[in-house]
């Protein structure tokens, strides 16, 4: 019996996602550039969270919740997906969701992500920017218990190590589908926040004995803060998957220089990568995540960081519906 049958879960994901080749963005940046669709996992429009999700609930299940606690900023993409597979599988769903300061605010309160949630039903509690919202989230949790509820908070991005063994399974269908469409790639690339999507992989390819470098664009903190987040994350998955003192040394690349002025801010490096992958592929990203990730690709590239003719995996880690929150920018 493999880990993932032993570990409880529910079902909320399309997968496998498929690998797309990008033809004529390859040829816009002189490389082979592939791109993993998890924009496409199915729920709430799709996104990484998904995977992680099938994991988070199944151990919220395990232990009686029936309330959903988490959080995030107020357009998370975390925060969309979470309230739609609480409405799945018949919790309640509350969402602690802090202001960020310099988004733009024309479109942020009212549309993307938030106004999913709200059709998903959750109860949102907006705060302003500096709250600790794990601290808030745990008083709510102790609130409703005085009310007959039980409460599962699952932390900010997902990024547990319960849920970063979504992404072990991702790198495990990464492998295959290299194997059997017979790509072998040079560098994996993809936008990293909370850690969990970056140290599921990392796991997950060790686990299998893969080199493949995993590149994290950070869209939020500087390189050396986020690789220690990554890397004490990915010591916790790896004992989970039965891994315990694996070394990491190096294993763990992070790259703060696309953050631009912080977490939910674009940059006009953001937007040119936006716009050269909708006009040439018809992909959309978003302004938050998988833009900053595309951004430092596309930079990578005309720096010679990758250079000609090498075979690039890029994550889609989902977020388009947050492009709308964002309309001004446009």
């Amino acid at each position: 019996m493999s880990l993932f049958d032993q570990l409880p879960r529910v079902s909320l994901c399309h997968q496998p996602t498929p690998i797309e080749y990008m033809p004529r963005l390859s040829k816009h940046l002189g490389i082979n550039l592939y791109i993993k669709r998890d924009d496409c996992t199915g729920l709430a429009g799709g996104g990484n969270k998904t995977r992680k999700l099938e994991f988070l609930l199944g151990e919220a299940r395990s232990q009686g919740a029936d309330t959903l606690i988490t959080l995030g900023g107020i357009q998370s993409n975390h925060a969309r997906q979470t309230a739609a597979a609480a409405a799945k599988y018949g919790f309640n769903c509350e969402l602690v969701l802090e202001d960020v300061e310099g988004t733009v605010k024309q479109d942020y309160y009212a549309n993307g992500n938030i106004l999913l949630d709200q059709l998903f039903g959750a109860n949102i509690h907006r705060v302003n920017e500096g709250v600790d919202c794990l601290d808030y989230a745990y008083q709510l949790k102790t609130e409703l218990a005085k009310k007959g509820h039980k409460a599962f908070v699952i932390p900010l991005g997902g990024s547990s190590a319960i849920g970063s063994m979504g992404y072990v399974q991702c790198a495990n269908e990464i492998l295959d589908e290299s194997q059997s469409n017979k790509i072998s790639f040079d560098k994996l690339f993809l936008a990293t926040g909370s850690a969990g999507t970056q140290a599921g992989l990392l796991a997950g390819f060790k686990a299998a004995d893969c080199k493949l470098p995993v590149y994290g664009m950070c869209v939020s903190q500087d390189s050396q803060t986020k690789s220690e987040l990554v890397t004490a994350l990915l010591a916790e998955s790896l004992k989970l998957v039965g891994l315990e003192g694996t070394g990491t040394q190096g294993d763990v690349i992070t790259d703060g220089a696309y953050v631009g002025e912080g977490y939910g801010i674009h940059t006009p490096a953001v937007v040119e990568a936006i716009n050269l992958c909708a006009q040439l592929e018809g992909i959309l990203l978003d302004p938050v995540y998988t833009g900053k990730g595309m951004a430092g690709l596309i930079d990578y590239c005309r720096s010679g960081k990758i250079t000609p003719g090498e075979n690039i995996l890029f994550i889609h880690t989902g977020g388009s519906q947050g492009l709308f929150a964002y309309r001004e920018t446009f």
